[in-house]
């Protein structure tokens, strides 16, 4: 065995004989990753009971920097559980109820 060579595990010699998609798996990870947040979860709780909510409305109610507000809506975003519409200069933000159903049900499977 060369130095670059990755040793052979039991768990690894399982995956040459299960067609795992790794490419998704990480997908997944980021999805729940993405909800696996406090402040996340704060910030979606937020807009639901608000319906809609700028950027600007979320940091001030948090009282959050206006950064780390953006950097947390561009991973829910990313994740589909945020839904963006402009109105003129303004973004609106609002939670994306489909992709927390999915989500709920896909939780439900893997650990039912």
């Amino acid at each position: 065995m060369n130095d670059l060579a990755m040793p052979t595990t039991p768990i690894m010699e399982n995956f040459s004989s299960v067609n795992v998609d790794l490419y998704n798996l990480k997908k997944a990870a980021m999805v729940l990753r993405a909800i696996n947040h406090k402040l996340r979860q704060q910030i979606l709780k937020l807009i639901d009971e608000n319906g809609r909510m700028t950027v600007t409305e979320i940091y001030v109610k948090l009282r959050l920097e206006q950064s780390v507000a953006s950097q947390h809506l561009a991973i829910l975003r990313k994740a589909g559980f945020v839904k963006t519409e402009r109105d003129g200069k303004f973004i609106y933000y609002s939670v994306n109820t489909e992709r927390l159903e999915e989500l709920n049900r896909f939780v439900k499977d893997l650990v039912g």
